[in-house]
């Protein structure tokens, strides 16, 4: 019998398989005692197993690339932060074996960020992972993860770490589904870049018996049990559409009737370049520059490395538009050079620009490596701050920016309420603002984006978000200038329509989702866009919002 469940849908398409299970967590490893003598050579052990796991995750980002080696690259710094290592010698000296010193460090670890605050603590799940990662290695053990099946699959999981989410084969994982996680998680985001259809957040998942049949609709976040002949052939139909649709869709970005939104990429560096000029990007909407930092937690880049990495990504798009983000360090991105080590809650502290004035240097270095990058090129460079809350943050940013010698537009991130309702003030000392909508949600509701059971606080399209959304563009427009939206928002297809609608000026998202938004875009007229905005809007909740829109533009 047919059964419809509903989480969160975070990555477009339709998949339809046997369920497979993710493998078995690894066991807590027994508290044997050791005796000194013993100690030298279990020390030797955990740190073979670091060094091991370290490299695996390093190899596995190298082979993936673009996003997830990012994300991996800096799962590896986890692995050997020396803070951890020490804590594990400490215990293995005092009796412990490799394997307990290194859960029992973790498991202390892991206690700190569970209590600084639910911005620290999305990152649990990381910790988790590289923890049974080098458990699994000192135990002999294999490690839990996708499982082997010569027969393509649904997977599902209580939730997917990046290591996994990273190297999935969508010749055999049709799709996924996890119990937890967010839509702006690294799953998603990663499921996002690989093109696999993917709902998070649907508790309940985990009691599918493996080997039933279901199908998982990414777009809408339906999960249908044993669907039926005519459920199966509703939704491939749907699918064949959508496929036609990207086919028939190329060029700028625009809506039926002409009027343009330029469509522009989310990167995390020179990797993540080639998906994006595949797919038609415009320009670069977020040029996310923390992955150059994270290389190393303890130093900021050297200016000609800077210089370089940057030129590589603005040398992609001669003519086109390139949105570069400052450094946004702190929170779920600390970094030791830079970053406060004892704030009861990060999220809420100092990170992004109030890190970056705090550190001058820093900022003076990337601005300038960012001027000699775009010496000579044809490109058109915008620089914005992140976390900007007032006009002293904007002022304060486009001073350093002048100081610089940086000739680019300079731009303010509205991510916290306060820049959204003050928009205009802000725009006295910037030329343009972009939306982070994640973060712009995560404050406006106190819900962490990398909770699952907050996923419903999170979802873009609550009509409290969209009023943010509708101040800041009313304000750029009355100021006669640009507002862009560069968060996951950008790239569910339908609520590109809204965006348009509310006055937003581009849309910026991974490369993957750039296609379907632009088809979706090329059906409607911006009156309809905007009628399906006002709707939008005048819902009570995300649901409805979104079910008025899709009403308005299907001429309901």
């Amino acid at each position: 019998m047919e059964t419809t469940l509903r989480g969160v849908g975070v990555s477009h398409g339709v998949a339809i398989g046997e369920v497979r299970h993710m493998g078995t967590a690894v066991l807590e490893p027994p508290a044997k005692q050791i005796t000194a003598d013993e100690a030298e050579r279990e020390q030797g052990r955990a740190r073979q197993a670091v060094s091991a796991v370290a490299a695996d995750l390093i190899a596995r980002g190298q082979l993936a690339g673009g996003e997830a080696q990012h994300v991996l690259e800096a799962q590896a710094m986890i692995a050997e932060d020396p803070e951890l290592m020490a804590d594990v010698d400490r215990r293995i000296a005092v009796g412990s074996t490799a394997e307990r010193g290194v859960y029992d460090a973790f498991a202390s670890y892991r206690d700190l960020l569970a209590g600084a605050g639910e911005y620290m603590a999305g990152r649990v799940a990381d910790l988790d992972d590289v923890r049974n990662r080098i458990v699994a290695r000192l135990l002999g053990v294999p490690m839990p993860g996708v499982p082997d099946s010569d027969e393509p699959y649904v997977l599902i999981a209580r939730d997917l770490a990046p290591a996994d989410t990273a190297l999935l084969d969508p010749a055999l994982v049709l799709g996924f589904v996890t119990e937890e996680g967010g839509p702006t998680s690294h799953s998603a985001i990663l499921a996002r870049a690989l093109g696999v259809p993917a709902i998070v957040a649907l508790p309940g998942a985990g009691e599918i018996a493996e080997g039933t049949v279901i199908a998982v609709d990414g777009s809408t976040g339906d999960l249908f049990v044993e669907p039926t002949s005519a459920k199966k052939a509703e939704l491939a139909a749907a699918a064949a559409e959508r496929k036609a649709a990207l086919a028939a869709s190329s060029g700028p970005g625009a809506t039926s009737d002409g009027h343009k939104v330029p469509l522009l990429a989310n990167v995390g560096g020179p990797a993540d370049v080639p998906a994006a000029v595949e797919a038609g990007a415009e320009g670069v909407g977020l040029f996310r520059t923390e992955f150059l930092f994270l290389d190393d937690s303890k130093k900021a880049p050297s200016e000609e490395k800077q210089i370089e990495s940057y030129r590589k990504v603005l040398e992609a798009f001669p003519e086109g538009r390139v949105v570069v983000r400052v450094l946004d360090a702190g929170a779920d991105k600390p970094l030791d050079f830079l970053t406060p080590a004892d704030e009861p809650n990060p999220a809420l502290g100092v990170r992004g620009l109030r890190s970056l004035l705090d550190h001058p240097d820093v900022l003076r270095t990337q601005l300038t490596a960012l001027a000699k990058a775009a010496e000579g090129l044809p490109v058109y460079l915008e620089v914005m701050a992140p976390m900007v809350a007032d006009r002293t943050d904007a002022r304060a940013f486009a001073d350093a920016c002048r100081e610089a010698g940086l000739k680019a537009k300079f731009g303010a991130m509205v991510e916290i309420p306060s820049a959204a309702l003050r928009a205009r003030s802000i725009l006295q000392e910037v030329e343009f603002l972009s939306l982070g909508t994640n973060d712009l949600a995560q404050y406006a509701f106190a819900a962490d984006r990398q909770v699952g059971a907050v996923s419903r606080l999170q979802d873009p399209w609550q009509p409290a978000l969209l009023d943010l959304i509708s101040m800041s563009a009313e304000a750029a427009r009355a100021e006669g200038k640009s507002c862009g939206v560069c968060g996951e928002a950008a790239a569910d297809p339908l609520l590109a329509c809204v965006l348009t609608g509310l006055g937003v000026t581009s849309l910026s998202m991974g490369a993957a989702s750039i296609p379907y938004v632009r088809a979706t875009l090329a059906k409607y007229t911006l009156a309809q866009c905007e009628r399906a905005a006002a709707a939008a809007r005048a819902a009570d909740s995300a649901e409805e919002a979104r079910v008025a829109a899709q009403a308005v533009l299907s001429g309901e």
